[in-house]
């Protein structure tokens, strides 16, 4: 029998609204929403009516779209096109709400009705539909996605996905093979023509072939020592490079039969030379304890026939002296809670205390420390220096690279930078996979994985692109962001009190013989860790008060900070408490809470951009007017470089036009916490003082003495 009662619906609409007028209906297009794939990128799964959540607060900021799971990334795309563009940067591989597979730390799943939270890996199961999606990502990033419109099969499916192509089981399974491998095919003769082009003067060393390091060997002068290729096809190290620099007085037979005592085969391997002749080496243990003494003897020997003073090397075992990679990893653990996923602590004693407890800032001031000290017997000393630990891949990749960037002026400039990461890390076979934790089995092997888009006998290498090979993430505009207007270049004039100043320390020779002994013992060995760690404690103030009997590393560094710095000589960092602070630009990035807009180093670096842009406007219009031929009139208007010539990503404005600062800058500048994770209960936090300028934290006005 039918009843009056209105009926409830039992279908809800999820499409726009359709507008109409008197005279017609209008049906709008609706928007497609679909990733912009690479080649060889598919779509493996996805759910629509998704909401990404903006803020903790309220549900006004969050977008609604479609969440999509390829086999390179996570991709959100929004319902609603953006109503402006949020920064000036753009990535050529990613969109603005996409994340690397390779970027994913956890994959959680949670739902609120039933109260389950479920950490999700490869090939697991899910037995309730999700609610939420909650991302931890590898670059501190915390990213929520609700399900309550969508779809809970969907849901669940794209979960399971997500969570399944983030952690391979097999390098090959990596999107980058797939998409090297098509664009192999695609462009071999493009492939081929900069192959040949490499090795110019902006290119960044591979160290993949012998010429590379034979031009390193003449950058330094390391005359007696040489290339060696004993380890072609990888014969005694799957973990050490092809070509590999030694003693010349070591012959290619000896370190064959060598290798098969050290860790993984991994022999002496050279860093770093002086132009007085110390070296910088590094190497594995040897394994074999009845062979090692001899062996040792005739490696010692070659490194120290290949010093032009015949002088002995000091070996430092860093195993014994400085943190385990277990502890590194624990308090990088304990700061990334403290700034990430925590509550911020009522107090800000209480939070600065957390930090402290974590011992993060004291292990980058023991690493900073044996540098130094290291660095103290190179170019003080002028002895060789040998960096020893169990598998040579961890602590000697830091150890060397902190050695070389306070040594050698190159190191500090933007190719040589990168050339030392390639060196030290990529092709000292630093465990990336495993550190990373990028693949899903733990017995991660670092062998370099061959496609099965590769024609077979084809060198890998040759058309696989270098980290460094920034072009295919960014424009070249962007590029400039790398830029730092107050380097100063080998060549550059320095001013001082109004006047060009060249200045060049005097080069002194501290020997361990002459006012005391050196901190170190006359072999090189330190039997007590600990005193080793703080050995520099006293060295390295800011002041040195004169003591009765003064070692010659203390008149080393008394002589080097008693001086001012030379930017294109060595530099050594002051290193007590107060010298150290937290890298906020790098774990506070994703912290709406610290955001601050038109504010932060990047207002400063603004200005020091338009200023050096403005000067090398100037040099070049004056370098126009001295190039005209005598007797010719002038340039009657001298033209600035072409905008894609220039050097800094923010250009100088016109005197007409005053600079303002830029709708985008904030104090997380180039990146966007916009979409993370955020905290409640901002008021009386430390971060709520930093905000309001509490003397805790320096202005955000200067670049320099950044201190927590």
């Amino acid at each position: 029998m039918f009843s009056g009662k209105p009926l409830k619906p039992t279908f809800k609409c999820y499409l726009p609204p359709v507008q109409t007028d008197v005279n017609k209906t209008i049906e709008p297009p609706l928007r497609k929403l679909e990733p912009r794939l690479l080649s060889g990128e598919i779509v493996v799964n996805e759910v629509n009516f998704v909401k990404k959540c903006i803020s903790t607060d309220n549900s006004q900021d969050d977008l609604w779209g479609k969440l999509i799971c390829t086999n390179f990334k996570v991709s959100f795309i929004p319902q609603d096109p953006p109503q402006k563009q949020r920064t000036q940067l753009f990535h050529l591989l990613l969109g603005e709400h996409d994340i690397p597979l390779t970027c994913l730390d956890q994959v959680v799943t949670v739902n609120d009705l039933k109260g389950k939270k479920k950490i999700l890996s490869s090939n697991q199961k899910l037995k309730f539909n999700p609610t939420e999606l909650i991302l931890y990502c590898k670059d501190l990033r915390i990213i929520r996605f609700c399900f309550d419109e969508a779809g809970p099969e969907s849901a669940r499916k794209v979960c399971l996905a997500i969570a399944h192509y983030s952690h391979p089981a097999d390098i090959q399974l990596l999107f980058g093979f797939e998409y090297q491998g098509r664009r192999y095919h695609e462009s071999k003769e493009e492939r081929l023509r900069s192959s040949t082009q490499r090795g110019g003067a902006l290119q960044v060393p591979i160290f993949d072939r012998s010429s590379d390091w034979d031009r390193e060997i003449k950058r330094t002068s390391a005359s007696e020592w040489r290339v060696c290729s004993v380890n072609q096809k990888y014969a005694i190290s799957p973990s050490l490079p092809e070509h590999i620099v030694v003693p010349a007085s070591l012959a290619d037979q000896d370190l064959k039969q060598y290798s098969s005592f050290y860790n993984d085969g991994r022999i002496p391997m050279w860093c770093w030379s002086n132009r007085d002749g110390s070296a910088l080496i590094r190497m594995a243990n040897i394994t074999d304890l009845q062979q090692q003494r001899k062996i040792e003897q005739r490696i010692f020997s070659a490194i120290r026939k290949s010093h032009p003073q015949d002088s002995e090397a000091v070996r430092l075992e860093l195993d014994k002296g400085l943190p385990t990679i277990q502890e590194i990893q624990s308090a990088f653990a304990k700061i990334r809670q403290i700034c990430v996923l925590d509550p911020f602590e009522e107090t800000e004693e209480r939070w600065l205390s957390s930090i402290e407890n974590s011992r993060w800032l004291d292990y980058v001031r023991v690493f900073l420390r044996q540098s130094a000290e290291i660095v103290y017997l190179l170019d003080g000393r002028n002895v060789s220096v040998i960096l020893q630990e169990e598998e040579d891949r961890d602590l000697n990749c830091v150890v060397s690279s902190l050695v070389q960037l306070m040594l050698d002026p190159h190191y500090r400039s933007l190719t040589g930078f990168q050339s030392l990461v390639q060196k030290e890390w990529v092709m000292a076979g630093h465990r990336f996979l495993d550190r990373c934790n990028h693949l899903k089995k733990n017995d991660r092997e670092e062998d370099f994985a061959k496609n099965k888009a590769i024609p077979p006998g084809e060198d890998p290498a040759g058309f696989f692109p270098a980290v460094w090979e920034w072009s295919q993430q960014f424009s070249t505009k962007d590029q400039t962001l790398f830029n730092n207007p107050m380097y100063v270049g080998k060549g550059s004039a320095r001013v001082q009190n109004g006047e060009v100043k060249t200045f060049r320390r005097t080069k002194k020779v501290y020997s361990s013989t002459v006012r005391g002994t050196s901190s170190l013992p006359a072999n090189g060995l330190k039997g007590n860790g600990e005193r080793r760690r703080s050995s520099l404690v006293s060295e390295l103030k800011p002041d040195f008060s004169p003591v009765k009997v003064e070692s010659p590393s203390d008149r080393f560094f008394r002589d080097w900070f008693s001086q001012p710095a030379d930017q294109h000589g060595v530099l050594i960092p002051l290193l007590m408490p107060s010298h150290v602070a937290l890298w906020k630009l790098f774990f506070l990035r994703w912290v709406s809470e610290a955001c601050i807009p038109n504010g932060g180093p990047i207002t400063t670096y603004h200005k020091l951009s338009q200023l050096v842009d403005e000067i090398d406007i100037l040099q070049s219009q004056l370098r126009q007017y001295k190039g005209s031929s005598p007797g010719s009139t002038p340039l009657p208007s001298p033209s600035a470089p072409p905008s894609n010539q220039r050097r800094m990503y923010f250009k100088a404005t016109p005197p007409c036009d005053p600079s303002t600062v830029p709708d985008v800058f904030t104090s997380s500048f180039p990146f966007s916490p916009v979409g993370n994770l955020c905290r409640r209960n901002l008021q009386g936090t430390p971060i709520g003082k930093f905000l309001n300028g509490a003397k805790i934290w320096l202005s955000t006005e200067t670049l320099a003495n950044d201190t927590v």
